[in-house]
């Protein structure tokens, strides 16, 4: 049984571990995706289920496991299917949840899409119709990023 890792046999959280699951850190993540995507703040959400924003904080890094009721709550305000919650995590199995495999090759993309900086960046290159300005902005930052930019 390996106690450095806060695991017991089988992969089980022991009781007592200060690690956070990583599928509660997932789920938690989704949340807070899913709620910047909406520009719904920690305390709107919070006043929407009868919580504080410090409990919504708690959910979102995966410190408190979210319940089935809350998360079926939590699926009703946010507009999205349940499913919602766990998509990317079954892409990569249980074993990459665990860390014993390799993360989904987009999970840099949804990391950077649940950040502040992704997600304004994303709306506000979604608001730019003229198709010759969007490749610019892309061979910019692929510039930027030390990319070499390939004429079309």
């Amino acid at each position: 049984m390996s106690r450095e890792n806060g695991l017991g046999e089988l992969g089980v959280e022991e009781r007592g571990s200060r690690r956070a699951n990583p599928v509660d850190v997932h789920v938690g993540a989704r949340v807070r995706l899913r709620r910047m995507l909406l520009g719904m703040s920690q305390e709107k959400l919070g006043e929407h289920l009868g919580l504080t924003f410090q409990q919504i904080q708690k959910y979102e890094k995966g410190i408190n496991r979210i319940g089935a009721s809350r998360l079926f709550d939590l699926s009703q305000v946010l507009g999205v299917p349940v499913q919602f919650f766990y998509e990317e995590l079954a892409a990569g199995g249980a074993d990459a949840v665990a860390g014993f495999g390799e993360r989904p090759a987009e999970s840099y993309a949804v990391e950077f899409l649940g950040s502040r900086e992704g997600l304004e960046l994303n709306k506000a290159f979604a608001r730019i119709t003229d198709p010759r300005v969007r490749r610019s902005i892309v061979d910019l930052v692929r510039a930027f990023a030390g990319e070499t930019v390939q004429a079309e």
